[in-house]
């Protein structure tokens, strides 16, 4: 998992990025995840206008470095043009070592927020929902692919369980006020209910404008265990993931298998 610290100098963050990959394989990685507008990150109002193509700058970014680095990368995510200029995608996108676009992800759930000496969350405002449930195949086994805000709905996780995931990715900017509180406790539920790894990396520290995420990217187990996360600071967090712990910790306990749907008889008042 990589932890950035993202601005608006688009230059800057490549770098960092740049930097922070080659250190994740110099580690060992043979996955690496970005956090959430990792390339870009700006007040919700200018996304729109700051959007690429799906194939633009930010993905020749990312081929290039999973081709020179022969990492998959799980793109954290861009603002995506949408055929609305007002309004973009939030796009996560999943490339393999060959610099090749094999699976994109645009986000479903959009984050509203508005506290007290906090900027203002308006994602609803100027981000398309996106439509599809995305899985792909990978070294590290059958990933669902979900975007920061994603975390605090079981339902999105449970179908993608459903439909194979082994391993879940949430690429984030969770914001301190809310991380602070509520990040590992919902990243070590969605992995334990789902008996899946999850990927989770992240945005830390000020970006400007009264923006502050709360970091701590991390990697947890299908037991609910974390095995690794990052302390205050841009980093990276290393640990094994593969298909054989998920098969491990299902054969402990499954609960998804045990799962019913509720008779219509058992929502009637009584």
């Amino acid at each position: 998992m990589i932890q950035i610290n993202s601005s608006q100098q688009r230059r800057e963050n490549l770098e960092q990025a740049s930097d922070l990959l080659a250190q994740a394989k110099d580690q060992g990685a043979k996955l690496a995840v970005l956090p959430e507008h990792f390339s870009y990150l700006a007040a919700m109002a200018d996304m729109p206008r700051a959007a690429e193509p799906l194939r633009g700058p930010t993905m020749a970014f990312l081929a290039e470095r999973a081709q020179k680095l022969g990492l998959w990368i799980i793109g954290g995510s861009f603002s995506r043009k949408s055929n609305d200029p007002t309004h973009s995608y939030n796009t996560c996108p999943v490339l393999n070592p060959q610099g090749e676009l094999v699976a994109h992800y645009d986000k479903i759930h959009r984050f509203d927020l508005d506290l007290p000496g906090q900027a203002k969350w308006e994602e609803s405002r100027y981000v398309r929902a996106g439509r599809r449930l995305v899985t792909v195949d990978t070294p590290a086994g059958m990933v669902g692919l979900t975007i920061c805000y994603d975390l605090r709905f079981p339902e999105l996780y449970r179908r993608l369980r459903l439909k194979g995931a082994q391993v879940l990715s949430a690429p984030a900017a969770f914001t301190q006020a809310t991380g602070q509180d509520h990040w590992e406790l919902l990243v070590r539920t969605r992995a334990l209910e789902n008996a899946c790894y999850l990927l989770a990396a992240a945005q830390v520290g000020d970006h400007g404008g009264g923006r502050r995420s709360w970091g701590q990217a991390m990697i947890v187990g299908p037991w609910g265990e974390v095995l690794a996360q990052c302390g205050p600071g841009p980093g990276v967090a290393l640990a094994e993931v593969n298909p054989k712990g998920v098969a491990a910790s299902r054969r402990k306990l499954d609960s998804t298998s045990h799962a019913r749907l509720l008779p219509r008889a058992w929502n009637r008042e009584r």
